[in-house]
């Protein structure tokens, strides 16, 4: 079984655009990245996969969503 290629510019727990800055090479961006500026809960980070670790940010409305299981 193959695995789907990483992108990190979609949310590795939902799969939508994350709208990271720095992982999408947005060399326009004159502020910090939102992802920056908060603090992702333990377990919502427990969730996203290995190989997505470090190299794909959760999208905002996933940090900021009430935490609940994610599948």
């Amino acid at each position: 079984m193959t695995l789907p290629e990483l992108d990190p510019c979609r949310c590795p727990l939902c799969g939508q655009p994350n709208a990271c800055a720095m992982a999408c090479g947005d060399q326009a961006a004159t502020e910090p990245c939102w992802c920056t500026l908060v603090q992702f809960d333990a377990e919502l980070l427990k969730q996203v996969p290995e190989a997505a670790r470090n190299r794909a940010c959760i999208c905002q409305r996933c940090a900021t969503t009430e935490p609940a299981v994610r599948t």
